[in-house]
């Protein structure tokens, strides 16, 4: 058999080596604090005049103040320019700041510092639950930042030099309903799933009957991986369908698959302790050995007084119902919140009457898009969208705001009445008002300064008005 030639396997060798990058971008020590602040002293006190004395400021004192520095790689590491990042409130609700750009006379005839250090800043504010990232930087600055993606959002003058206020677009929230939910009104072309009134909603109303039916399958992926926990949240899941529909669970039957006994056991042990839990028997379904992971279960309750998911009108208010106990399950942090395995049956059939008993205009249970995609879920089902004020949002101690927004968080109800007129209560969660039904499409985050931002655009199913 002829032999292979490495050299012409791998193509020509290469006649250069490819130059060491002059600098790298990385979070600052102590040292390199000290230097970026004189940096900073120099341009903006010395050179600039923006500021009498001296730039220093509170988030210099804020210890969750981030410090990003272009260090040299030349083996001197000097410190060639730098930027601050900071919350901008007391209690971290996602809003941060940028500020204090500044790159040193050694690297200012050097391309990239200063939008090396931009594009760092943006990348590690999303990393730790930003969403909102605005900066005020000086006009003849403004097009290093619109190059990268920034956009403008007013105007201001600090120390008699024009400033332009601008905003880096953080879009974690349309990247996750686009991957959950925007697919559904595609793959059910022509289909009005649920029926008029009914459309998309959590669960399916019987026509001439009191029955709601409601079916959930679970990530293949998180069977194969925490199957007993995946047992449960089918359970969980479902029951959640059924009371944002306002009805009583009655009994449930699932479809389990796995690769051999010993697996499906454990995905039954899950299903068999969650039905214990609320009281709901599992009264049939269907087993398979030795194939991939999976589960789907579907559930029956009873209700002669249903509640739509898109009965809300523009101007009510969303309230957010939530068990606020518990924590991150093991494995899931930031993605999906246990509270409901702490309970006892008492509390999580209470929980599951609480939309039975309240009956508001509208109502969702929050589950894959998170509460930004199910409040946009509500509001398109309505026929509108919807604004959330981030401050009002009830959240546990423990989670972070951008997490809590986007997370599977147990058991959590979305629901819309008029201002005030919420019903929803539970001795077991927390409820609310944190929000509101608009005639715009879409669902945007309002800030404590009144601004809002655009989280999700149109529609998140595309299924449009339940009603239509």
């Amino acid at each position: 058999m002829p032999s292979m030639e490495v050299p012409a396997l791998m193509g020509p060798a290469p006649t250069a080596s490819v130059a060491p990058a002059p600098f790298v971008v990385g979070i600052a020590d102590a040292v390199e604090v000290a230097a970026y602040r004189r940096l900073r002293h120099d341009a903006f006190v010395d050179d600039q005049g923006l500021f009498d004395r001296t730039d220093v400021d509170h988030l210099d004192q804020d210890h969750r103040t981030v410090v990003l520095v272009a260090r040299a790689t030349d083996g001197s590491g000097a410190v060639l320019g730098g930027v601050r990042v900071a919350p901008a409130t007391v209690r971290d609700i996602g809003w941060w700041t940028g500020s204090r750009l500044v790159v040193g006379p050694a690297a200012r005839n050097a391309a990239g510092v200063g939008s090396a250090l931009v594009r760092a800043a943006c990348a590690l504010v999303e990393q730790r639950g930003a969403l909102r990232f605005d900066a005020l930087v000086q006009e003849r600055a403004a097009a290093l930042f619109t190059r990268i993606g920034w956009q403008p959002t007013g105007r201001e003058v600090l120390g008699g030099v024009p400033h332009l206020r601008m905003r880096w677009p953080v879009d974690r929230y349309q990247r996750l309903v686009d991957a959950t939910k925007a697919h559904l009104a595609a793959l059910f072309a022509g289909d009005r799933p649920g029926g008029a009134g009914w459309v998309g909603d959590d669960g399916a109303p019987l026509a001439g009957t009191d029955v709601i039916a409601a079916c959930d399958a679970i990530l293949p992926s998180m069977v194969e991986r925490d199957p007993e926990w995946a047992g449960w949240c089918g359970v969980l899941v479902n029951v959640n369908d059924l009371t944002a529909m306002g009805a009583a669970p009655t009994a449930l039957l699932d479809a389990v698959a796995g690769r051999d006994t010993s697996f499906v056991a454990r995905v039954v042990a899950g299903l068999r302790r969650a039905s214990d839990a609320w009281g709901v028997p599992i009264i049939g379904g269907h087993t398979q050995v030795g194939v991939p992971a999976a589960l789907s279960v579907t559930a029956l309750g009873r209700t002669e007084h249903p509640v739509p998911g898109g009965g809300a009108r523009p101007g009510q208010r969303i309230s957010l119902t939530a068990d606020l106990s518990g924590g991150w399950r093991t494995g899931h942090t930031g993605a999906q919140w246990n509270s409901t395995e702490g309970r006892d049956r008492a509390a999580l059939r209470d929980l599951a009457a609480t939309v039975g008993r309240a009956r508001p205009a509208a109502a969702k249970d929050v589950s894959m898009a998170g509460i930004v995609g199910t409040a946009g879920m509500l509001a398109e089902a309505s026929g509108g969208g919807a604004v959330l004020d981030v401050a009002d949002v009830p959240i546990p101690r423990l989670a972070a705001t951008a997490d809590w927004l986007g997370c599977f968080p147990g058991f959590a109800m979305l629901t819309a009445d008029d201002a005030g007129a919420s019903r929803m209560a539970s001795p077991a969660a927390t409820t609310r008002e944190c929000g509101e039904v608009t005639s715009e499409p879409g669902v945007r985050l309002r800030w404590p300064d009144g601004e809002e931002t655009t989280v999700v655009t149109g529609g998140v199913t595309g299924f449009g008005s339940a009603a239509a």
